[in-house]
Protein backbone atom coordinates (compact mmCIF):
# COMPACT_ATOMS: atom_id res chain seq x y z
CA UNK A 1 0.00 0.00 0.00
CA UNK A 2 2.65 2.18 0.82
CA UNK A 3 4.93 1.80 -2.40
CA UNK A 4 1.49 2.51 -4.25
CA UNK A 5 0.97 6.02 -2.52
CA UNK A 6 5.11 6.60 -2.89
CA UNK A 7 4.23 6.28 -6.78
CA UNK A 8 1.16 8.32 -6.63
CA UNK A 9 3.45 10.96 -4.69
CA UNK A 10 6.56 11.14 -7.33
CA UNK A 11 3.80 11.04 -10.34
CA UNK A 12 2.31 13.98 -8.70
CA UNK A 13 5.48 15.97 -7.79
CA UNK A 14 6.95 15.11 -11.46
CA UNK A 15 3.06 16.55 -12.91
CA UNK A 16 3.30 19.47 -10.74
CA UNK A 17 7.13 20.16 -11.47
CA UNK A 18 6.56 20.26 -15.51
CA UNK A 19 3.43 22.47 -15.16
CA UNK A 20 5.29 25.47 -13.00
CA UNK A 21 8.28 24.92 -15.28
CA UNK A 22 5.60 25.39 -18.64
CA UNK A 23 3.54 27.90 -16.31
CA UNK A 24 6.23 30.03 -15.17
CA UNK A 25 8.29 30.19 -18.69
CA UNK A 26 11.39 28.70 -16.23
CA UNK A 27 13.11 27.57 -19.48
CA UNK A 28 14.05 29.27 -22.37
CA UNK A 29 10.85 30.00 -24.54
CA UNK A 30 11.50 29.93 -27.94
CA UNK A 31 9.28 29.96 -31.19
CA UNK A 32 9.00 27.32 -34.36
CA UNK A 33 7.71 28.62 -37.35
CA UNK A 34 6.17 27.16 -40.29
CA UNK A 35 8.60 27.56 -43.56
CA UNK A 36 5.33 28.55 -45.12
CA UNK A 37 5.00 31.78 -44.06
CA UNK A 38 6.11 34.92 -41.75
CA UNK A 39 2.74 35.39 -40.12
CA UNK A 40 2.23 35.22 -36.20
CA UNK A 41 -0.83 32.25 -37.54
CA UNK A 42 2.30 30.15 -38.97
CA UNK A 43 3.98 30.37 -35.51
CA UNK A 44 3.59 27.94 -32.38
CA UNK A 45 5.00 28.78 -29.41
CA UNK A 46 7.52 25.86 -27.36
CA UNK A 47 9.15 25.77 -23.99
CA UNK A 48 11.80 23.60 -23.08
CA UNK A 49 11.14 21.43 -20.13
CA UNK A 50 13.40 18.56 -18.54
CA UNK A 51 12.34 15.29 -18.43
CA UNK A 52 12.23 13.88 -14.85
CA UNK A 53 12.70 9.90 -13.56
CA UNK A 54 9.34 8.23 -14.76
CA UNK A 55 7.88 10.47 -17.20
CA UNK A 56 7.44 9.23 -21.25
CA UNK A 57 6.53 11.07 -24.47
CA UNK A 58 2.97 10.33 -23.62
CA UNK A 59 2.40 11.42 -20.06
CA UNK A 60 4.50 14.75 -21.19
CA UNK A 61 1.92 15.38 -23.76
CA UNK A 62 -1.15 14.57 -21.72
CA UNK A 63 -0.77 17.22 -19.81
CA UNK A 64 -0.01 19.89 -22.16
CA UNK A 65 -3.19 18.30 -24.65
CA UNK A 66 -5.59 18.95 -21.74
CA UNK A 67 -8.66 17.69 -23.40
CA UNK A 68 -6.74 17.60 -27.14
CA UNK A 69 -5.56 14.67 -29.33
CA UNK A 70 -2.55 13.11 -27.07
CA UNK A 71 -1.13 11.29 -30.26
CA UNK A 72 -0.60 14.91 -32.03
CA UNK A 73 1.01 16.43 -29.20
CA UNK A 74 3.55 13.49 -29.21
CA UNK A 75 4.23 13.61 -32.73
CA UNK A 76 4.81 17.44 -32.83
CA UNK A 77 7.29 16.74 -29.80
CA UNK A 78 9.22 14.21 -31.67
CA UNK A 79 9.29 16.29 -35.01
CA UNK A 80 10.23 19.45 -33.39
CA UNK A 81 13.06 17.96 -31.58
CA UNK A 82 14.30 15.49 -34.31
CA UNK A 83 13.51 12.43 -32.10
CA UNK A 84 14.04 9.38 -33.58
CA UNK A 85 11.94 7.42 -31.10
CA UNK A 86 9.50 8.32 -28.66
CA UNK A 87 11.75 7.28 -26.24
CA UNK A 88 13.16 9.89 -23.95
CA UNK A 89 15.81 9.56 -21.02
CA UNK A 90 15.37 11.61 -17.55
CA UNK A 91 17.67 14.61 -17.93
CA UNK A 92 16.75 15.46 -21.67
CA UNK A 93 15.70 18.69 -23.02
CA UNK A 94 12.86 18.69 -24.82
CA UNK A 95 11.02 21.36 -26.64
CA UNK A 96 7.09 20.81 -25.72
CA UNK A 97 4.56 23.15 -27.45
CA UNK A 98 2.80 25.81 -25.51
CA UNK A 99 -1.29 24.94 -26.37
Amino acid sequence: MKARQAKRLARTVSTISLLVVIGAGFSSISSASDSTGNSSNSKSKYVQVVVTPGESLWSIAALVAGEGDIASVVADIVEVNQLKSADVAAGSKLLVPVL
